[in-house]
């Protein structure tokens, strides 16, 4: 790859914590995260994606449980204290 092409490739960065909740194996985790990063390096990733406002995030928390993680994590305090396993 050049360095036009680097510069063109989009770097995936996961937030801190963003995995606290995952309650797989690690090999698991890995490969999800292949999995994503691959998914943005061939553009599938964006294909269908959706916009989706705080409202409606909050509309979808009402309805299942997993989007209020989402939320959460959205609005809590970087200097929040992380709980690690």
């Amino acid at each position: 790859m050049n360095d036009s092409e680097d510069d063109k490739k989009i770097r995936v960065e996961f937030a801190p914590g963003c995995f606290d909740e995952f309650e797989g194996t690690q090999e698991e985790l890995d490969d999800m995260i292949a999995e994503i990063q691959r998914m943005a390096d061939t553009g599938e990733l964006f294909e269908d994606a959706q916009y989706l406002s705080l409202e409606d995030l909050t509309e979808l928390a009402d309805e299942d449980e997993d989007y209020q993680v989402v939320i959460d994590k959205l609005i809590e305090p970087e200097d929040k204290k992380r709980r690690l396993h």
